[in-house]
């Protein structure tokens, strides 16, 4: 596939790229590089391939559920600067 200039404006203009001028050609030659290798792939036989997430066969190491120590909130609170009823206390704002 062969871009031209003009399709290179525009995808640019579409993704609100600023291109130079003089790098249009060099794009265009690029681009139609890409779009070939794209083609190529597309003929490519994939009717008996499983589709995956991922290449490699692989599992995701989990820690075991486990319930574990809740916050010690009176030693958090013990070094707060002004707590009340359980709570923290914080000076108001308003802008």
């Amino acid at each position: 596939m062969s871009l031209t200039a003009d399709d290179v404006r525009k995808v640019a203009r579409l993704a609100r790229l600023g291109l130079d001028e003089g790098a249009i050609a060099e794009y265009a030659t690029q681009l139609s590089s890409i779009l070939d290798v794209v083609d190529h792939l597309e003929s490519a036989d994939t009717d008996n391939v499983e589709p995956m997430s991922h290449p490699l066969d692989l599992s995701a190491r989990l820690r075991p559920d486990v319930a574990q120590a809740t916050v010690d909130r009176e030693a958090f609170q013990a070094i707060a600067p002004d707590t009340a009823e359980g709570l923290y206390r914080v000076p108001k704002v308003i802008e």
